[in-house]
């Protein structure tokens, strides 16, 4: 088990030499084998030029995107939940649901439903510990199930509240942008949400929590052994999920402005993460992006075609499961050796290193040193 970070060392690589003074063989340990300040610098430079495009491209484009950023947010919350903290879930629609009735309760309060959007998200993160409290002690079938069946049960109870439309719906007030304005605003917001949640995704990864999910993806049991404070930091990860997943029903509200139960509900949502994030590689910041851009591009292409669209997204997902269980980017990081969000650590071989300050490996721990 690794309980480092993604980019440590194989099994049964040479471990480090004593010299000749008893101590160990430095070696070098850094994020990842290849600089991430340019990665990181053309990030950037893709947020500026996906803010600026409300100004120069019509709003059918904007809307397109705003659907492809709310499945990447739901995917990566998804993959966080699953792909780290090792709990699968089949009912994160009940998030999406409860986040898109909060921003139509707070819009019929007179908040803007923009405005509107972080306090759902919040509240759905709220909501998130009880329902932890229910499910903490359960793994693998039993939690996906279980989390199902409290999506129904979220489903039903809002069928019954007569102030949020019973079955039949209720429309999101408090929208009184005109149509080009309400589109880019739209935009706007999926696209700040989007950014927040993946950065946020990253800082948590590089953390010390990171290194324990990084030890529970790779063995939970392992990393309880080791110390881990694996309950506390599934927790954690739950409720992010919840907030994550409240946030992109939020969006889904203002996107729809009609909300239905059975669509805001829909366990389809949960389909969608699942699939996206196993195409494009679980248990890595890249594989949802990946994976949200091949399903999208199939959904757009295929999905008028009715049956068809269903056969060939579930040709794609055996073909990857067979040929590339590690998903699209796991299958391209492995053979260029490259990382778009390094988040764990790469120990180099002895008398190897990058040409810039690193930390180094030596008997008594990690050392900063610098190296021409």
């Amino acid at each position: 088990m690794s309980a480092v970070g993604q980019d440590t060392q194989a099994p049964g690589s040479p471990r480090p030499q004593p010299t000749a003074g008893g101590q160990a063989a430095a070696r070098a340990v850094t994020r990842s084998r290849r600089s991430a300040l340019w990665p990181g610098l053309a990030a950037i430079v893709a947020v500026g030029i996906l803010a600026y495009l409300p100004y120069i491209v019509y709003s059918d484009t904007t809307n397109l995107l705003v659907q492809f950023f709310q499945l990447l947010i739901m995917a990566s919350m998804w993959n966080l939940l699953a792909g780290y903290a090792g709990l699968v879930s089949v009912g994160q629609q009940a998030f999406i649901g409860l986040g898109a009735y909060f921003v139509v309760l707070l819009a019929n309060q007179g908040i803007s439903p923009f405005t509107a959007i972080p306090l759902a998200a919040i509240m759905a993160g709220v909501i998130g510990l009880p329902v932890w409290w229910l499910v903490s002690r359960l793994r693998s079938g039993y939690f996906a199930i279980t989390m199902w069946v409290i999506a129904s049960v979220c489903m039903l109870v809002i069928t019954q509240i007569s102030s949020l439309g019973s079955g039949t719906g209720i429309a999101l007030s408090g929208l009184t942008e005109g149509p080009t304005q309400l589109s880019a605003d739209t935009y706007w917001a999926t696209l700040v949400v989007t950014v927040v949640l993946i950065a946020g995704i990253y800082g948590l990864l590089r953390s010390r929590i990171g290194l324990v999910l990084t030890a529970i993806r790779d063995d939970e049991t392992g990393a309880r052994s080791i110390g881990g404070r694996v309950g506390s930091v599934q927790r954690l990860v739950f409720l992010v999920a919840a907030l994550g997943c409240g946030a992109a029903g939020a969006l889904y509200a203002i996107t729809q402005q009609f909300i239905v139960p059975s669509a805001a509900f829909d366990v389809s949502f949960t389909a969608e993460m699942i699939f996206i994030t196993i195409i494009g590689g679980i248990g890595t910041i890249e594989g949802p992006i990946i994976g949200t851009v091949v399903f999208f591009v199939l959904q757009q292409t295929l999905s008028a075609d009715g049956t068809w669209y269903w056969i060939v997204l579930g040709l794609i997902a055996i073909a990857v499961a067979i040929w590339a269980p590690r998903g699209i980017w796991g299958l391209v990081s492995d053979r260029l050796g490259i990382r778009l969000f390094p988040v764990g650590y790469y120990v180099w071989p002895e008398g190897e290193g990058p040409r810039r300050p690193m930390a180094r490996w030596t008997g008594a721990g990690l050392a900063r040193s610098r190296n021409g």
